[in-house]
């Protein structure tokens, strides 16, 4: 950051009802205070062979409205593919299992 002048990024995944609070927010925002930043909100994909879970469309809202309160620039990654087990992370399990020799 010192050196380009630019913000650092921050990818935060959201696991609903593990970290996808406003409480966490505020958390986040007081670990990233004080430099420019951007948090990149990336809501959980679910897969079958784990138990997280995505979370609402309303507990992505309430985190990104308590970083933009705190200051802090927030975007939320699109799942596309999601309807179809077809979303970032889902596909990676499928396709290891179809590389494995017969």
């Amino acid at each position: 950051m010192a050196l380009t002048g630019r913000r650092v990024s921050f990818e935060y995944i959201l696991l609903g009802g593990l970290n996808d609070q406003p409480r966490h927010a505020e958390a986040l925002a007081r670990l990233i205070r004080g430099f420019q930043s951007h948090v990149n909100l990336i809501p959980y994909n679910p897969i079958a062979e784990e138990t997280f879970q995505r979370p609402t469309p309303a507990a992505v809202e309430a985190f990104s409205h308590a970083l933009r309160e705190r200051h802090i620039a927030v975007s939320v990654r699109a799942s596309r593919g999601l309807d179809a087990d077809a979303a970032c992370g889902q596909l990676r399990r499928r396709l290891e299992g179809s590389l494995k020799p017969a």
